[in-house]
């Protein structure tokens, strides 16, 4: 299983096994994240969703939810 240095822990963990995300953000995220954060983030993802009773068809929660991808792993959104 190849390794990569997690952006977030910075810890050398398992990477993940494909782009979480059918976008650049999971291009880059299955660059530089881990599994264990991944894991980690949707974990909380899962909390936000909940908390803020998301609609997950709702394109504005679909935006605030990449934003908070970004957040959590890069700690700012990227443009």
């Amino acid at each position: 299983m190849t390794e990569v240095t997690c952006v977030r822990c910075g810890q050398e963990r398992p990477r993940l096994p494909h782009p979480p995300l059918p976008n650049e953000l999971g291009n880059r995220l299955y660059d530089s994240a881990c599994q264990e954060c991944w894991q980690a983030w949707l974990k909380e993802q899962t909390a936000m969703i909940n908390h803020y009773a998301l609609n997950l068809l709702d394109p504005q929660a679909k935006k605030f939810l990449t934003e908070q991808t970004e957040t959590f792993f890069f700690g700012a959104k990227q443009q």
